[in-house]
């Protein structure tokens, strides 16, 4: 099984950006689907962004489309979360998560098709 660990969250002001890491341990992190997953405080988790094994076209939450990009390095085991034009919307505990090996050529953007799941990263957005 893969082990995840996320980095780079932190305060921010509105407008501002982030880059969110996500490495990888363990097993092959090319043989995984990835996707990020955020959860506010008092709110369910929800999904934020997700890219197969293979890269290809990710998949996005509507409300971060155009501002959040995802991306894998395969060589590096590496996920990473581009965030820009960050609203205090946003602000919320960021997973990063690997697929069931069934799911893994897809993008799945509910949780019941990951199935390993790091501890998070805090992102905060002041206005």
């Amino acid at each position: 099984q893969v082990q995840l660990e996320e980095s780079g969250g932190g305060l921010v002001q509105a407008g501002g950006s982030l880059r969110l890491s996500c490495a990888a341990s363990g097993r092959t992190f090319a043989n995984y689907g990835m996707g990020w997953f955020r959860q506010a405080p008092g709110k369910e988790r929800e999904f934020v962004a997700a890219v197969s094994r293979l890269g290809g076209t990710p998949s996005y939450a509507d409300s971060v489309k155009g501002r959040f990009t995802i991306s894998r390095d395969n060589a590096k085991n590496t996920l990473y979360l581009q965030m820009n034009s960050l609203k205090p919307d946003d602000t919320a505990v960021y997973t990063c998560a690997a697929t069931l090996p069934r799911f893994a050529f897809t993008v799945p953007t509910t949780a019941a098709s990951f199935g390993t799941w790091g501890q998070g990263t805090q992102v905060t957005v002041s206005s």
